[in-house]
């Protein structure tokens, strides 16, 4: 005879380790839910600044700490390794600039560009400003002469204007990477300017950031709609508030300065760095393309990332020659 005289089986008694089992099964899927939760409302968040900026943050962020710790590791423990890293760039950007202006129809001459301004960094590190100034001045001698020899090549003639346009596109490659970057190498060159150089590019990056950050907050208003669409003076305003708090604080922290200088040089920065972007963004526009290449995950190329420090240079050697 059945012990259940209803015929329905009874409920099995549940041990300790089952009860455990049962919880962790449960917890792990409210986590995986939470996690995929979490994640979705990324991935949303992820695309709608991809759809403000058409870039991608994460890669950006990445390819920005990768470059940033070489670059730290160079200043502030091996000077001398800032020579491999400052040609890197160089070397790179002049590249870029120099493919961007050959589908444009300029014959510039690419191999020979990144030997020249490659040459030119070391030369800038140990004689500084005058070995600077040589230097350049040899590498736009050796692209002109560069390109008149191609001339021998059926393939590479043309009227004389062209040539002449070809010519100066080679100078405006060196004059605007090799030239303006060299004044970071010469500063990292003198003594103590290591850190002039570390305090100029964090404040042109927290420029940046700021602009970034407020004009993807508060953005309403064009700042130059016709030259770059994304700009706006609510990140201008952003962009100056940082740069000019940052430069406070890195003249008393850093440079053993008067906090004033340091808000000087960071709004004076700001509004160069500015100029740079601007001017980079209206080759682009001229040359029809929206990066100069995709070298750089999330941020374009080279020179995409070097727009605002590349002119900023000159000025922060010209702030190390007053205050220091």
């Amino acid at each position: 005879m059945d012990d259940d005289p209803g015929g329905v089986d009874a409920p099995q008694k549940r041990t300790p380790r089952t009860e455990f089992e049962a919880r962790a099964q449960q917890t792990r899927a409210e986590f995986e839910a939470h996690a995929q939760h979490a994640r979705d409302q990324f991935d949303q968040a992820q695309e709608k600044i991809r759809e403000r900026t058409g870039r991608n943050l994460l890669a950006a962020i990445a390819i920005g700490v990768v470059l940033g710790g070489m670059l730290l590791v160079s200043l502030l423990f091996y000077t001398w390794l800032f020579i491999p890293f400052a040609a890197l760039l160089v070397g790179f950007t002049a590249w870029e600039l120099a493919t961007a202006l050959r589908r444009d129809g300029r014959d510039v001459p690419r191999v020979g560009s990144i030997l020249v301004g490659v040459a030119v960094v070391p030369i800038a590190f140990f004689f500084h400003v005058p070995g600077l100034w040589l230097a350049v001045i040899g590498a736009v001698v050796v692209i002109t002469v560069w390109r008149l020899v191609e001339l021998l090549r059926p393939s590479h003639r043309g009227p004389a204007s062209a040539v002449l346009a070809d010519i100066g596109a080679g100078l405006f490659v060196q004059l605007y990477v090799t030239f303006l970057a060299g004044f970071y190498v010469v500063l990292a060159g003198d003594e103590g300017g290591q850190w002039w150089v570390l305090a100029a590019l964090i404040i042109v990056v927290t420029s940046d950031v700021g602009a970034y950050a407020a004009g993807l907050s508060f953005g309403r208003h064009k700042l130059a709609p016709k030259i770059s669409p994304g700009k706006t003076w609510e990140g201008f305003a952003g962009a100056a508030i940082v740069s000019m708090a940052a430069g406070t604080l890195l003249a008393w922290l850093m440079l053993d300065q008067p906090w004033w200088e340091g808000t000087i040089m960071g709004l004076v920065l700001m509004l160069v760095g500015t100029m740079g972007d601007l001017t980079e963004s209206l080759i682009k526009r001229e040359l029809g393309i929206k990066d100069i290449s995709g070298w750089l995950p999330g941020h374009g190329g080279f020179l995409d990332r070097l727009d605002s420090i590349l002119p900023s240079a000159a000025v922060a050697y010209a702030f190390f020659l007053i205050f220091h």
